[in-house]
């Protein structure tokens, strides 16, 4: 298992912790990843890329973060509220940080019954 998620190219290299990555959102070639100091680095890397590298390099921690919709990977780790009829996500450690996001009604139903489903297994 890789201590660190390693992103590179031309112009950047950047490296994560499992547990500092709270949330990447995408708006096309750009992604914005999001950790729990509260801290937001930019990068020139589609999200479907990062999602496979995240799958590669922490491999036991990488089922920790799940795509949600076509902009937005969370970190499991950090999902506290779910309403999909608001359409609204709340990633926090309740402690030191809370970030609320919105998504489709459709994805976060889905992140709803996945983590109900995983809960009573």
């Amino acid at each position: 298992m890789s201590d660190f998620l390693t992103i590179t190219n031309t112009n950047e290299f950047v490296r994560f912790t499992a547990e500092s990555l709270v949330y990447i959102s995408s708006d096309g070639n750009y992604s914005d990843i999001h950790t729990r100091d509260g801290g937001k680095r930019t990068i020139t890397v589609q999200l479907g890329t990062i999602e496979e590298l995240i799958h590669q390099q922490f491999l036991a921690n990488g089922d920790n973060f799940v795509r949600i919709g076509k902009s937005l990977i969370v970190n499991l780790h950090f999902v506290h509220y779910i309403h999909p009829m608001r359409r609204q996500l709340i990633l926090s450690d309740n402690h030191t940080f809370k970030f609320t996001l919105e998504a489709s009604k459709e994805a976060l139903r889905k992140l709803k019954d996945y983590l109900e489903n995983a809960n009573n297994k």
